[in-house]
């Protein structure tokens, strides 16, 4: 297999301030490198970078189609992050809250949505094997949610 990886990530945004403050300020992000056209942060130990983009950057109805995150391999973390985002006022298009309770791929999640309406989710599983195992479940996200 491949040596430690790092994920990259690039998402449109409309102000880069606005990012800046919202990534940095609210979620504890790292700030990297900064251009006239984009930020790069680092969100738990990934890069992401937030590129300017002069395209209308409308808000989702729901949480799909495009969303992104992290998934936290302690509760605890997973709360702490809850608390802060709380804390720095940051928006919460949804409620932390617990999916499939009971089952094996029980989680719990929070969505935030950012000041150029990007969503994104962050969720601890109970079971760690839910992460990409527990194939006899058939959900995969929230059936009412509109796609």
């Amino acid at each position: 297999m491949m040596a430690e990886v790092v994920f990259h990530l690039a998402f449109p945004v409309h102000d880069l301030k606005a990012a800046k403050r919202f990534y940095v300020e609210g979620l504890g992000c790292l700030l990297g490198r900064e251009s006239d056209s984009a930020v790069t942060l680092q969100l738990g130990g990934h890069q992401i970078v937030a590129q300017l983009s002069s395209l209308p950057l409308e808000r989702q109805k729901g949480i799909y189609p495009r969303h992104f995150g992290l998934i936290f391999t302690s509760q605890a973390d997973w709360q702490a992050l809850a608390d802060l985002a709380n804390a720095n006022g940051l928006l919460f298009f949804q409620q932390p809250r617990v999916r499939y309770a009971g089952t094996r791929i029980e989680h719990r999640t929070f969505f935030l949505e950012d000041p150029s309406h990007n969503l994104l989710e962050f969720k601890h599983y109970t079971y760690e094997s839910a992460i990409f195992g527990e194939h006899e479940y058939m959900e995969v996200g929230d059936k009412d949610e509109p796609r």
